[in-house]
């Protein structure tokens, strides 16, 4: 395999929507993500109010049971010495979620967890035991919010708030950006926009971000995808389906014959279109994505896809976007009932409690040093992906035929971040940002 990587050598090239394509304002975002499940389980299930109101300390919880952090002795009297969870081989092997845990790993979930946490401190509050019922209720919040039909019907805050003002939430793509993926199909690459998202709200924010002529940018659109269900499950288990205004149409597709908007489908029979689009037994595709869990793991391991990794995190260490100005987040104002939030910083700031996304500080065996370690975010970045970047914003001015180094085994785990490693990498290889 080359060392480097080169859009210019890509047949297909596809992108996530979601904080992908898409950059969300995510001090607002997260806000209405949190007061959107919070609400719910106070109006909808007698949850306190507490719940409500949050203090800038309270997004940045480590280890803790509910929000209290958790102390060294409490920590090994229930994970032992060596401080294993004993469910991370399964994760770390599949990047699933299962009935034994929930994998929180992109900021649509993040707010969610911050909520388990808020109501464990809740029912201990009231002296009442922690039981299956809570995350029965957390659910119920999530389907309430995030349901098929909730876009079209208004149902839960999420979707009602975005619609009703969009630019509160979502950042408009440079026109820097939109060149640049006309400039790709102008070179005869196949666009894909693959995205979990259903196709009412895959509309809405596209045509904030790209605007109404959208459609004419992207060959293949597919919404509702359920990545990464969509890379790992056979066609019989989860095929194409047409779209009739925005409705699924009931019988599946027994293969995928031309280009269009579909709906759900699987990896092989996008496959096969493929092929058939650009003439070759084995075209040389390439995704963009957010989410390890559903973009970079199931892509790079079922279908054996190129994959960019977004990871904003790399902003909070010191790397900028390739762009003359950022947009500034909105400011925090109040939405429905009153939630607090001041002093909240963005969420993919460097966490105070955390440390560093990319690097931990583990005890030597002496105990009287502290050792640099990668954590399992930046491993699984550089198993899983080609090549990290912190917005598709930051290589949008590029040439297609530049060359980006990849991330290798054989290479430093410097190697593959894009315009530069994150300072905690750089810090812990001696090299001063």
């Amino acid at each position: 395999m080359s060392e480097y990587f080169s859009l210019s050598e890509c047949d297909v090239i596809g992108f996530d929507l979601d904080h992908t394509l898409c950059r969300y304002h995510l001090k607002e975002t997260s806000r209405l993500i949190y007061e959107s499940f919070a609400r719910y389980l106070v109006e909808h299930k007698g949850y306190d109010k507490d719940l409500l109101t949050l203090s800038p300390a309270t997004w940045d919880f480590w280890a803790s049971h509910g929000t209290r952090h958790l102390s060294t002795e409490e920590i090994i009297k229930h994970y032992g010495p060596k401080r294993e969870w004993k469910h991370f081989e399964s994760l770390n092997t599949s990047y699933t979620r299962s009935a034994k845990y929930y994998f929180y790993d992109n900021y649509f979930d993040l707010p969610g967890a911050l909520l388990c946490a808020k109501v464990v401190d809740m029912l201990h509050k009231r002296g009442s035991e922690v039981t299956v019922d809570l995350w029965k209720d957390m659910v119920a919040a999530i389907d309430h919010n995030y349901n098929t039909s909730a876009f079209k019907e208004d149902a839960g805050w999420y979707f009602p708030s975005v619609k009703r003002d969009p630019a509160r939430y979502l950042q408009p793509c440079s026109d820097s950006l939109k060149a640049w993926l006309r400039s790709m199909k102008n070179a005869g690459k196949v666009l894909l926009l693959i995205t979990s998202s259903h196709s009412d709200y895959c509309r809405l924010v596209c045509e904030h971000i790209l605007g109404r002529d959208f459609e004419e940018l992207f060959d293949v659109i597919i919404t509702n995808a359920l990545k990464p269900g969509f890379f790992s499950l056979v066609p019989q288990q989860r095929p194409f389906r047409t779209l009739v205004n925005d409705v699924e149409e009931s019988e599946g597709l027994p293969s995928l014959e031309k280009p269009g908007w579909y709906s759900q489908g699987n990896w092989p029979h996008l496959h096969e279109l493929l092929k058939t689009m650009t003439g070759k037994p084995e075209p040389k595709v390439v995704y963009f994505g957010d989410s390890m869990r559903s973009d970079m793991f199931p892509a790079s391991s079922y279908g054996k896809w190129e994959t960019v990794m977004i990871v904003e995190e790399l902003e909070g260490e010191g790397v900028q976007r390739n762009i003359a100005a950022k947009p500034a987040e909105p400011p925090l104002e109040p939405l429905g009932k009153k939630v607090k939030y001041e002093g909240m910083k963005t969420p993919s700031a460097a966490s105070e409690q955390w440390g560093s996304y990319f690097v931990d500080a583990h005890r030597s065996e002496s105990g009287e040093d502290e050792v640099p370690k990668l954590t399992w975010c930046s491993y699984s970045i550089h198993t899983y992906s080609t090549v990290a970047i912190p917005s598709v914003e930051a290589i949008a001015d590029l040439p297609l035929d530049y060359k980006f180094p990849r991330f290798s085994p054989d290479k430093p785990t410097t190697t593959g971040y894009f315009p530069r490693p994150p300072d905690s990498l750089l810090k812990m290889y001696g090299t001063v940002p």
